[in-house]
């Protein structure tokens, strides 16, 4: 018997043609607004291919420019990402802990980082870590503002995500004489990454995005890098390619955010299909040994 529960009613035939109705009128005024928006820069010349030609010429130094701000963009990121999410599950874990004394000043730690703004928090570290001797690079303030911000938030997430896990997981666990550190790195963790894996990787893009505040430190991420070249070249040429500029940076960062939302998409198939896997094999096993064998006690091999 089925125990899925309906939480809405499925629309009827009325519903489905106002829906399409919606859908296609939608989609005229967003093709229209798109129309409308491209026949003005036709007219200003922003479509000229002369001026989109810069970005793949190498001469004008544009296109190595981007590629290696690209690269600095995706290097602090991974820093970040790396980092957060360690210190992130670390933090989630000792939220979770059943001793006061860990649980409250974790707790003090999340919610703390979490109310300061991570503008803030780059600012800190560039200007007031050095203050007290601990000398910082603009990537290293960057980086460990990403870390300090993130790190707060995906603790809320991984927390949330291991207390979505049904009790009665835990709770057989723990009968059957696991310890608490078994259950969740065994039982807890594994179920509850397939169920956040989808905020993670939002968040994850998020933390991506963000390292464009690099800029207020001096770091060469792609906005800043972006801005330098519209700069430069509006010194040599006038202000005739800042528009393509910012395009492509704004693309760029388009391009990396789905490739990392489909390499996401990749990882939750393989763990969804991992699972079924898995259940598949113990659904195949004989009666008697999923039960213990006539009503005897299972022993380990």
């Amino acid at each position: 018997m089925s125990t899925s529960s309906v939480l809405f009613d499925l629309p009827g035939p009325r519903a489905r043609r106002r829906q399409r109705i919606g859908s296609v009128v939608g989609l005229v005024l967003v093709l229209a607004i798109v129309g409308l928006a491209l026949w003005r820069l036709g007219i200003n010349g922003q479509l000229d291919p002369a001026r989109w030609a810069i970005l793949f010429d190498t001469r004008t130094n544009v296109p190595q420019r981007l590629l290696e701000a690209l690269v600095n963009t995706l290097e602090v990121a991974a820093v970040g990402m790396v980092a957060a999410t360690v210190l992130g599950a670390l933090l989630a874990v000792g939220r979770l802990s059943d001793h006061a004394w860990v649980r409250l000043p974790v707790s003090a730690v999340i919610e703390f980082f979490r109310a300061v703004p991570l503008l803030v928090l780059i600012l800190f570290c560039f200007l007031y870590l050095p203050a007290i001797g601990i000398q910082t690079s603009a990537f290293g303030a960057l980086a460990l503002g990403l870390t300090l911000y993130n790190m707060a938030v995906l603790a809320e997430i991984i927390r949330a995500g291991i207390l979505s896990v049904d009790r009665g997981q835990s709770e057989a666990a723990f009968a059957l004489g696991m310890r608490k550190w078994q259950v969740m790195t065994f039982i807890l963790v594994p179920q509850a990454v397939r169920r956040m894996l989808p905020v993670l990787i939002a968040q994850l893009v998020v933390l991506l995005k963000d390292s464009s505040l690099g800029f207020i430190v001096g770091y060469l991420e792609l906005l800043r890098t972006s801005r330098s070249l519209v700069e430069t070249l509006n010194f040599q040429f006038g202000p005739i390619y800042t528009f393509q500029l910012y395009v492509a940076a704004g693309l760029i960062y388009i391009v990396v955010n789905v490739l990392l939302s489909l390499l996401a998409r990749w990882v939750e198939r393989r763990t969804r299909r991992s699972a079924k896997v898995a259940a598949g094999d113990e659904e195949e096993l004989p009666v008697d040994v999923q039960m213990g064998g006539g009503g005897g006690a299972v022993r380990p091999t």
